[in-house]
């Protein structure tokens, strides 16, 4: 994602959440709930194999998985090969278990409501979400959370849309925690939807690509630290705590990305602003053609001090040879005198 596209996330947003307000108050909520648990059905259950084909890779460790044998299926026709996918032989016996959080929301109706599987199946959208969104540079991230915080001021505030879509909709694309100290739903439940979370993890995912640009480009001289990560997920946790706090404190929905925004935008301002290292932040793209180009026109610029050395030099030359020969002109009328 670029600036440009950062631009028109909000604009986007709000045009979906007014249809589906339209939908809900004026159709009902029955069929666009019937619709959308198909689609989160099926797209559950290849959001948590996915999950968890990545968790159990991290807990064994890529050496470890890599030791297991490659399952190849192919589709054929005649000779020429239609489809073909590999895998590794744990995903394989992951795929049935990943149908399960699926399968249990979609077809027992008294599974609908449990906070495990909807917190299953959001987590599992919000780390694919994750995976596949990407901001190209912090001046992108700040953008989009900028755009994003009014976003959410106007339709929590302003409107009864955002509360209205959220509490209609009965597909997990929110992550709930009970009120209760003992679990119980007769409370309620604190609820967070997924953009609250995708949104700012994609500047937080920045920030740790970031301190590895600055490992590898030679920046860094005492190993792998991360101070920007840790500067931004810190914000994040201590905006959340906030939001949390305010919301239990006055009793009313409270719009996340108002105090997530300032909080993740603020973490790498200050950490670059006490490092010295500010404008380099702010300039830098994790795009790769914006950074060939700029790689370019750094060796172009050297090249251009280099040339305006070498002329110097060369006229530096010049200079002292002309001194010498009005040294010997001098030094041959003497004795000619």
């Amino acid at each position: 994602m670029s600036s440009d596209d950062a631009w028109l996330f909000p604009i986007i947003g709000s045009v979906a959440l007014g249809g589906l307000y339209i939908i809900v108050k004026y159709f009902g909520k029955e069929w666009i709930n019937w619709v959308l648990g198909w689609y989160f059905a099926l797209a559950g259950i290849g959001s948590v194999w996915k999950s968890s084909i990545s968790l159990t890779r991290f807990f064994l460790g890529d050496v470890r998985w890599k030791k297991f044998e490659m399952v190849r299926f192919t589709v054929k026709k005649g000779t020429a090969s239609l489809l073909s996918v590999s895998m590794r032989t744990p995903s394989v016996f992951l795929f049935p278990l990943a149908i399960i959080p699926s399968a249990l929301y979609t077809f027992y109706s008294a599974s609908r409501k449990s906070v495990l599987l909807t917190d299953i199946l959001g987590l599992s959208f919000s780390h694919n979400a994750l995976s596949l969104l990407k901001i190209d540079s912090f001046k992108t991230g700040s953008i989009l959370l900028s755009g994003l915080f009014f976003y959410d001021i106007w339709w929590v505030f302003g409107t009864e849309v955002m509360v209205k879509v959220a509490t209609s909709l009965d597909v997990p694309i929110k992550l709930l925690w009970p009120k209760s100290i003992t679990f119980a739903a007769s409370r309620g439940y604190t609820m967070l939807g997924l953009g609250d979370i995708v949104i700012p993890g994609t500047l937080v995912a920045l920030a740790l690509r970031y301190d590895y640009h600055r490992f590898t480009s030679g920046a860094q001289k005492d190993g792998f630290r991360k101070p920007y990560f840790y500067a931004s997920l810190s914000a994040y946790v201590l905006g959340l705590l906030t939001t949390m706090t305010v919301m239990h404190t006055f009793g009313k929905a409270q719009p996340a990305l108002l105090y997530l925004s300032p909080a993740c935008i603020l973490s790498f301002v200050i950490t670059g602003s006490i490092r010295g290292e500010l404008r380099d932040v702010w300039n830098w793209s994790d795009d790769p053609e914006v950074a060939a180009d700029a790689s370019a026109e750094k060796k172009r610029a050297s090249g251009v001090i280099l040339e305006d050395n070498l002329s110097t030099v060369k006229i530096s030359v010049e200079e002292k040879d002309g001194e010498s020969e009005k040294q010997e002109a001098l030094v041959g009328k003497q004795k000619a005198k």
